[in-house]
């Protein structure tokens, strides 16, 4: 019998020698960037700072690849924008104090999508660990207390003998379903000091498997075997998962309706006869849902968006498929099933058997996109409409986009056909401003083989104008679609809505044209007229590009407010 002690790996000859004479004038910083080599990884983002310089110095030592960005911000959402396109964790260097804490909204927003990212921090010296007030620079009573509750796992070495552990452990939380960022921090003194450790290898940090349970399978298959009115919401977790082909076959099998949420763009073919598209925010697509008498969701939560702001009630039994344990049964009871998208789905296709078919399934389809249509275009939003189209047709198929907060992006969150899982990206997570720009520079940086798009406000893209400096020193291939309205313009239209008028709205902004310019960036002020033409140009071109284009949009009615 072989037991598990007994499966120790011992080192080649090779390994041993390298071991007992480790290469001279390695530091701590060098555990850092060998462990992360040896995990796989091949190119980091961040921003040096004074306590970090002991990670970023050993880089120099490093086969690995650094991006850097202008703020910690957006270099978390660049490397959130990576970890979703490679489904690779993505690693991130930080300084201690304000440069960890610039990085919050940007984990928040990984937090919120599943994308995995290994931040990596330095601290203040060993010394004033535990919440000694000793008067470092940028010293913090807990910083790892504040990472806490946005990021999935916390992590850290206080000695360099708990550098490679400490990160392989936090990888695999990262790439573990849900995705997600995790964090690790490591003293000053830790990074600085002289290596006398083995150089680190191979490490293993293979990512856990969420399966199903058996039992809850055979329950949620003959539900749908049974079903006469099934339905299915596709969420986030099946694109990340990898998940769409299982989707597509299980869907056909049932004969089964399939709505994607805002979070799940492409995972489902925006013109197959059984889909309902992306059309939550529509009360007759939630009345479809709520008709169903079995309802599948696969990796949603059924949140805010994805439940029309929780006016969606199901009549019918519910069947919830998610990775995030705390998302299961949160907003609706169901037979909720702890399980990674693809794996639940697998198990689904391997045990229905001769399901009972709804024929009318397209026609009752056809006929609830007939009424969205209708709804929307008596609401005069010919322009908004035509814009999305403009940008869809610039678009190549393949290419990613990546969408701020801005008017254009909720049209798109409900109406833009992503055509491919995994290439339609906001920040509906989190829902903060200056995601667009960035992410898409974390994206072209994974693959510069295609253009990227980037879309903004004016607004939001005051947030990432410094990394048109990143975007020109990379040569990296995005084009930033900026819509200008001259001020926050969803919010213009809430608070006018709401109370009348609007307070803290309105902003003065730069040419953004001229701007663009200085940083050595193309430019271009086009019009609805011309946008398909000018983006479309922009993006076949090599480098950075800016398109402006000055618009004041309009978001169609809401249907959840009675």
């Amino acid at each position: 019998m072989t037991h598990d002690h007994d499966l120790v790996l011992r080192p080649t000859p090779a390994q041993t020698e390298a071991a007992l004479n480790p290469p001279p004038g390695r530091r701590g910083g060098d555990l850092v960037v060998e462990t992360l080599a040896g995990l796989g990884a091949t190119t980091v983002f961040g921003l040096p700072g004074q306590h970090a310089l002991g990670m970023f110095d050993a880089l120099r030592r490093s086969s690995l690849t650094y991006v850097g960005l202008r703020v910690e911000n957006n270099a978390g959402f660049a490397a959130d924008a990576y970890g979703r396109i490679t489904g690779e964790a993505a690693p991130l260097l930080l300084s201690t104090g304000p440069g960890a804490l610039m990085s919050l909204a940007a984990l928040q927003e990984a937090a919120a999508a599943s994308a995995p990212v290994l931040a990596i921090g330095s601290q203040v010296p060993a010394a004033g660990l535990g919440g000694g007030r000793r008067g470092y620079l940028h010293e913090l009573r807990d910083q790892a207390a504040s990472f806490r509750d946005v990021v999935k796992s916390v992590h850290t070495a206080r000695t360099q003998s708990q550098i490679p552990s400490a990160i392989a452990a936090a990888w695999e939380s990262a790439l573990t379903a849900p995705h997600g960022p995790v964090w690790v921090e490591i003293p000053q003194d830790v990074l600085l000091a002289e290596a006398e450790l083995p150089v680190v290898t191979a490490v293993d940090a293979t990512p856990e498997e969420v399966v199903p349970r058996p039992e809850l399978t055979a329950v949620a298959a003959d539900l749908l075997s049974r079903a006469e009115r099934p339905a299915i919401i596709a969420g986030g977790g099946v694109v990340r998962s990898d998940a769409s082909g299982k989707l597509r076959a299980l869907a056909e099998l049932v004969n089964a309706p399939v709505v994607t949420t805002f979070g799940g763009k492409g995972a489902f073919p925006w013109e197959h006869p059984l889909s309902l598209q992306s059309w939550l925010e529509d009360r007759h697509t939630t009345d479809f849902l709520e008709d169903a008498d079995v309802l599948l969701v696969v990796g949603s939560g059924l949140g805010e968006l994805s439940s029309n702001y929780h006016t969606f009630t199901p009549r019918g039994r519910v069947v919830q498929i998610e990775a995030d344990a705390g998302k299961l049964e949160s907003n609706h009871p169901a037979l909720g099933i702890h399980a990674d998208a693809r794996l639940a789905l697998s198990a689904l296709l391997e045990t229905i058997e001769a399901p009972r078919q709804d024929p009318s399934a397209p026609e009752r389809v056809r006929a609830v996109l007939d009424r969205v249509r209708e709804r929307i275009d008596g609401q005069e939003l010919g322009l908004e409409q035509r814009l999305l189209a403009s940008v869809r047709a610039a678009l190549p198929a393949a290419a990613p986009s990546f969408w701020d907060m801005t008017i254009l992006a909720y049209w798109a969150w409900s109406a833009f056909d992503a055509r491919r899982p995994n290439t339609m990206h906001s920040a509906q997570g989190a829902g903060g401003l200056g995601y667009a720009f960035p992410a898409a520079l974390g994206a072209a940086v994974a693959d510069p083989s295609q253009p990227v798009l980037a879309v903004s406000g004016d607004g939001g893209a005051m947030y990432s104008i410094a990394e048109l400096a990143t975007a020109r020193q990379y040569d990296l291939p995005v084009t930033w679609l900026i819509v200008d309205d001259g001020g926050y313009g969803i919010l213009r239209e809430y608070m006018t809505d709401a109370f009348g008028e609007p307070t803290g709205t309105e902003l003065a902004r730069p040419d953004f044209v001229a701007l663009a310019e200085s940083f050595g960036v193309p430019g271009v002020r086009t019009t609805p007229d011309a946008l398909r033409d000018d983006l479309a140009k922009a993006l076949a071109e090599p480098g950075p590009s800016v398109v402006v284009l000055p618009a004041v949009l309009k978001m169609f009615a809401p249907t959840h407010l009675g």
